[in-house]
C-alpha cells in the first residue's frame, strides 16, 4: 500500500525506499563529520613541523608528532571506509527493496503499453544506485564543511579566507555554467539513445525476416542514423562538461599555488609564519576539493537526476496496486456484461457492447473475419487488458479482483505468437514452476506431443533458446499446448491453437480440447479452420468489434449458411435489374 506524505500525496516505491535510508544518510554524515574534522590535521601538522619542531630543532617532538598524525589518517581511512560502505549497502538495499516490484512495473506497462515495452527502468535504477555510491555523494556531504575551512582560513589570515571565497565563487560559476550548458544536451543524447537500443531490440527480434528479405543494410541505416544522433549530441555535451570540468580542475591548482604567493607575501611583511604558508596552502586545497569534485561529478549527477525522473514517473503512471484477498479455485463459470475494450494506445474501441455467458465446462468457438476482435475478447476474458465498461466475471467475481499469479494457476493460455522462454522444455511446460514430472508428461500426453519430444536430443531435458528458435513453429505450438493444459487448469483459451499445425497436429489438438471437456475445463478456441468446430458446443460470431451471433453451435451454423444464402440471392437479383432488358421486334412493328 502507498504511503502518504503529511500533505495526502502517495509516494511512489522509490520515494518509500529513499525515504527509508534517511537513517543510514544521517549515519554517513556521521561519519563525515569525523572525517572532515581530521581533513584539518595535515594543515596543523605542517603548521607545527614548520613552527615548532624547526624552530626548536627538537627531534623528539617531530617523531611525537608524526606518530600522531599516522594514527589520525590511519582512523581517517577507516573512517572513509565505513561510509564508502554504509553507501554502497544503501545502494543494495535499494536494489534488494525495488528491483523484484520494478519487474513487475516493466511487465505490467508492457502489457498495457506494448509499443511502450522497454528494460531501460533497471538501467535508471542502476544508474540512481551507481551514482549513490560513487565520489559525487562524499562531494555533497563534504561541501557544507567549506564555512569550517574558510573559518580556519580567516584565523591563519583574513586575505586567505578572503582568495578562498574568491575562488571558491569561479568554481562554483563553473558548476553552474557547466549545469546549464549541457543539461539541455545530457537530456537529449539519453532520450536518443534509449530510442536508438528500442529500435535495435526491437529488430532483432525479426532477425530472420531482416536476412531473408535482404533489409539488413536498410535497417542497418536507419539505426546507424539515430545512433550517430546520439553520438552527436553525447560528444558536444561530453566536449561542454569536459571544457568546465577542466577549466575547474586547472582553476583550484592555481588557486592552491597562488595561496603559496600571498602567504610568502604575508609571510615578508611579518603578518604570518613560514608554517602557516603550507598550512594555508594545504587547507585551500582541501576546501576546494568538494567543489572540484561537485563539477567534475556533474554528468554522473545529471544522469542519475534524469534516471530517477523517468523511473519516478513510471512508478507513478503504474502505481503499486493492494494485494487482492486470495478467492478460492474457480470452476470456470464466465459471465461477461456489456464490455467496451480499448487497445492500448488505440482510441476507437475494438469491443463494443459484449455479452456473453459460458457455463463451467462449456466448449465455445469464436469466429470472425481478421480485426474483429476476437484476440482482443481473449485478452478481456484473461484479465490482460483493462475494460473500458462493463465487467468479465470469473465464477461471479470481477476478473481484476483475482491475483494474476494466483489466477494464473488456473488458467491455459495459447495466443496466436507462441512464446517459449530460455530454458528447458519441462521448465517451459511446467511454466518454470518446481517441475512437476508427472504432471508435465501427463499435459504433454494430452497435447500430443511426448512422443515427439523423446525424439530430441535430450528429451523433456532439452534446452530451447528464447522465443523456442531451436524449434519449428509446428513443434512450438504443441508445446505450447501443453503448457496450456498443465495440471489441467479450469480455464482454457486458445487463440488460433491450429495455424502452424499439420494435419496429425490437428487431430491431437482435436484429442485434447476432448479430454479437457470430459476434465470439465471451460474451453474457448478463437479459429478461422472449421475443422475445430467438431468439438464446440456453443458458436460466438463477431463482427466488427461486436457480437453478432451467439449460441448453440448447430443453430448458428444454420443462421451463417441462411445468411450467405440470402446473401446470394441478394446480390443475383441485384445483377438481374442492372441488366438491360432488349426487346425484339418485326419489321413494321412498333
Amino acid at each position: 500500500m502507498n504511503k502518504l506524505t503529511k500533505e495526502g500525496i502517495a509516494l511512489t516505491k522509490l520515494e518509500q525506499v529513499l525515504k527509508e535510508t534517511k537513517k543510514s544518510f544521517l549515519f554517513v554524515g556521521f561519519f563525515s563529520f569525523f572525517v572532515n574534522i581530521l581533513m584539518l590535521v595535515p594543515s596543523i601538522y605542517m603548521l607545527q613541523v614548520y613552527d615548532r619542531v624547526m624552530a626548536s630543532q627538537s627531534i623528539e617532538t617531530l617523531v611525537l608528532l608524526t606518530i600522531i598524525v599516522v594514527f589520525l589518517f590511519a582512523t581517517m581511512g577507516v573512517l572513509e571506509l565505513i561510509r564508502s560502505r554504509i553507501l554502497v549497502r544503501i545502494g543494495n538495499k535499494m536494489d534488494l527493496a525495488l528491483n523484484g516490484y520494478l519487474f513487475d512495473v516493466i511487465f505490467n506497462h508492457a502489457r498495457l503499453n506494448p509499443a511502450q515495452a522497454s528494460s531501460m527502468p533497471v538501467t535508471d535504477l542502476i544508474k540512481i544506485r551507481q551514482y549513490m555510491t560513487g565520489n559525487g555523494v562524499f562531494a555533497l556531504f563534504d561541501s557544507p564543511w567549506f564555512p569550517i575551512y574558510l573559518f580556519v582560513m580567516y584565523i591563519f589570515s583574513p586575505w586567505f579566507a578572503a582568495f578562498t571565497v574568491f575562488a571558491a565563487l569561479v568554481i562554483m560559476t563553473i558548476t553552474i555554467i557547466n549545469e546549464k550548458t549541457t543539461k539541455k544536451d545530457l537530456a537529449s543524447a539519453n532520450k536518443m539513445n534509449n530510442l536508438s537500443i528500442q529500435y535495435l531490440n526491437k529488430n532483432l527480434q525479426n532477425a530472420e525476416v531482416v536476412h531473408a528479405m535482404g533489409m539488413n543494410d536498410n535497417i542497418k541505416n536507419r539505426w546507424l542514423e539515430k545512433h550517430h544522433s546520439f553520438l552527436k549530441i553525447q560528444a558536444s555535451a561530453s566536449d561542454k562538461a569536459g571544457k568546465w570540468s577542466n577549466m575547474s580542475k586547472t582553476l583550484r591548482q592555481l588557486f592552491q599555488s597562488l595561496t603559496y604567493g600571498i602567504g610568502a607575501y604575508l609571510a615578508i611583511n611579518g603578518l604570518i609564519s613560514p608554517g602557516v604558508i603550507i598550512a594555508g596552502a594545504v587547507l585551500m586545497g582541501r576546501a576546494l576539493q568538494p567543489l572540484d569534485l561537485l563539477t567534475n561529478s556533474w554528468k554522473g549527477f545529471a544522469d542519475a537526476k534524469e534516471s530517477y525522473k523517468r523511473l519516478n514517473n513510471l512508478l507513478k503512471e503504474v502505481p503499486e496496486l493492494p494485494e487482492p484477498m486470495q478467492l478460492p479455485a474457480p470452476k470456470g463459470e464466465i459471465k461477461v456484461e456489456n464490455i467496451v475494450v480499448t487497445p492500448p494506445a488505440a482510441k476507437v474501441p475494438a469491443l463494443k457492447g459484449i455479452s456473453m455467458y459460458i457455463p463451467q465446462g462449456m466448449t465455445v468457438g469464436i469466429v470472425g473475419p481478421s480485426a474483429s476482435g476476437k484476440s482482443t475478447f481473449a485478452r478481456a476474458i484473461l484479465g490482460v487488458w483493462p475494460l473500458a465498461a462493463g465487467k468479465v466475471r470469473l465464477d461471479g467475481a470481477d476478473i481484476h479482483q483475482w491475483n494474476s499469479i494466483d489466477l494464473g494457476k488456473y488458467i491455459g493460455y495459447l495466443p496466436q505468437d507462441i512464446e517459449l522462454f530460455e530454458g528447458s522444455i519441462s521448465e517451459n511446460i511446467a511454466r518454470f514452476s518446481e517441475v512437476d514430472p508427472e504432471s508435465v508428461v501427463e499435459a504433454a500426453t494430452t497435447a500430443g506431443v511426448h512422443h515427439m519430444i523423446l525424439t530430441l536430443p535430450n528429451g523433456y531435458d532439452t534446452v530451447v533458446g528464447a522465443g523456442g528458435s531451436t524449434l519449428s513453429g509446428g513443434q512450438r505450438q504443441r508445446i505450447g499446448l501443453a503448457r496450456a493444459l498443465y495440471k489441467k487448469p479450469p480455464l482454457i483459451v486458445l487463440d488460433e491453437p491450429n495455424s502452424n499445425l499439420d494435419e496429425e497436429g490437428e487431430k491431437a489438438l482435436l484429442n485434447a480440447i476432448v479430454q479437457m471437456k470430459e476434465n470439465g475445463s471451460t474451453i474457448i478456441v478463437i479459429t478461422h479452420r472449421p475443422n475445430i468446430l467438431a468439438v464446440v458446443d456453443n458458436l460466438a460470431v463477431f463482427t466488427q468489434g461486436t457480437l453478432s451471433m451467439y449460441g448453440p453451435k448447430n443453430e448458428v451454423l444454420a443462421k451463417l449458411k441462411e445468411n450467405v444464402k440470402q446473401t446470394q440471392q441478394n446480390v443475383q437479383t441485384k445483377e438481374a435489374k442492372m441488366t438491360p432488358t432488349v426487346k425484339m421486334t418485326k419489321p413494321g412493328e412498333k
